[in-house]
């Protein structure tokens, strides 16, 4: 299950990685390697260029309407000729993160910037000759994309190799037709499907609009198949078990994996509870975003798994789901903390709950306060309250215990750089018994 909130901007999706080619420049790099850089200057030359060899790095005109750097991840034939011109490139975007990777038609890329690896292996090769097994091991552990750092380097490569296309490029939910963002292992028989169609309401999907058609006229759920625990106006949380809706949660799970890169997808989710937010209205209730959580977990994790779909970001419900979870947490009596690793983004998103709620409390409090009062004011887990206060600088060390340091102007500024929260959650509106004490 991953951790984290989608991000709406994609814009702002964290940089992934190394420098691109930029058409003009030195023909050979600090490895020692050479490197080709194919001038525009003879176009007729291109013919025999083509198709460009995985590897290949190239600006690419993206949907900006300008040109930016990207490498090429894999290739096919882009219709029944053999024309090497026909073929289309899965293509990386290298200011940007994975989930912008998308096929691009030759059209779109300027063939004058084409710089090419001799062979990438040859480089590592070289390159590693040249270092320590120390320092060529220190590179592999720093080398790791946000939100994979339970992979070390060989196994981070697997996943990439394994993920590294998308297999399916949008899919209908509802109203909302919604580009997706990573590879998720649907079924072998829908690979390649250009799109596919979500019943909104139970998650079956389907290759075609005419099978999501028929199904909408048998299918009788207007809301996630689980008891409904929370209505405040016109939202609605669903507590779904994936031991009793086993289909449900995995085909939320398949769904989710669209929009999530950074962890793996658990098929056994008998083990976990799901919790689905719902915008509600006269047509039933349709799912904005949820939560995971395991039904017992003995690192007091609360929760495993966090998604807010496209179409309802920037709207506070991300920070909602986040809130909840901390919720449900104090009704158990329990502290809780998000399932490690977070990813980048979600390391964000925490970051800015813990850092509203627990500044909210210094502002107001008086006289001296412990982290342990904190965590059990907040069943913020202690480890995370520490580490946000030390990002704030806002903790010191003295005389072997650590002392908050709140002074209300330092307060009342990060307060502002945190943004506002999100919806609040009205608890007098949940209705809800903790797992354990079920049946």
């Amino acid at each position: 299950m991953g951790s984290m909130e989608a991000s709406t901007a994609p814009e702002n999706g964290s940089a992934a990685g190394g420098g691109a080619g930029n058409g003009a420049g030195a023909a050979s790099n600090g490895g020692g390697v050479e490197r080709r850089l194919r001038s525009s200057a003879a176009p007729a030359s291109w013919a025999a260029q083509l198709p460009l060899e995985v590897g290949t790095r190239v600006m690419c005109r993206w949907r900006d309407q300008k040109l930016h750097p990207v490498k090429v991840i894999e290739r096919r034939k882009g219709s029944a000729s053999s024309s090497p011109a026909d073929y289309e490139y899965y293509v990386h975007y290298t200011e940007f993160n994975r989930r912008l990777d998308e096929w691009v038609k030759l059209e779109q890329l300027d063939l004058a910037t084409v710089e090419t690896d001799v062979d990438e292996k040859v480089e590592d090769k070289a390159t590693s000759l040249k270092m320590t097994r120390h320092q060529k091991r220190k590179i592999d552990e720093t080398h790791v994309e946000q939100g994979h750092e339970e992979l070390d380097a060989a196994s981070l490569r697997e996943h990439e190799e394994f993920t590294k296309v998308k297999n399916i490029a949008k899919i209908e939910l509802g109203r909302y037709e919604i580009d997706t963002w990573y590879f998720s292992p649907f079924p072998p028989e829908y690979n390649d499907c250009p799109k596919l169609f979500f019943c909104e309401f139970c998650l079956n999907f389907m290759k075609r609009k005419e099978q999501l058609q028929r199904h909408m006229k048998k299918c009788d759920l207007k809301h996630p198949p689980g008891d409904e625990i929370y209505r405040s106006g016109t939202l609605s949380m669903f507590e779904v078990d994936g031991k009793k809706n086993k289909v449900y949660g995995q085909n939320l799970c398949y769904l989710a994996k669209l929009f999530l890169d950074h962890k793996t997808l658990y098929y056994d989710v008998d083990l976990f509870l799901f919790y689905v937010l719902c915008e509600c209205d006269d047509r039933g209730c349709h799912m904005v975003g949820y939560f995971s959580k395991e039904k017992h977990s003995e690192e007091s994790y609360n929760l495993a798994c966090i998604l807010t779909l496209p179409p309802y970001q920037r709207k506070g419900y991300g920070k909602f789901l986040i809130a909840f979870s901390y919720e449900l947490s104090k009704k158990e009596g329990k502290v809780g903390t998000p399932e490690r690793p977070l990813s980048d983004l979600g390391l964000l998103s925490y970051r800015g709950y813990w850092t509203r709620v627990l500044l909210e409390i210094l502002k107001k409090h008086k006289g001296n306060i412990s982290i342990k009062e904190l965590s059990d004011m907040t069943a913020i887990k202690a480890d995370d309250i520490l580490s946000t206060l030390q990002s704030l600088d806002l903790i010191q060390y003295r005389k072997g215990q650590h002392v908050i340091c709140a002074d209300p102007k330092v307060l009342d500024r990060h307060l502002k750089a945190a943004g506002r929260g999100g919806l609040d959650v009205d608890v007098s509106k949940l209705i809800w018994t903790p797992y354990k004490e079920q049946g």
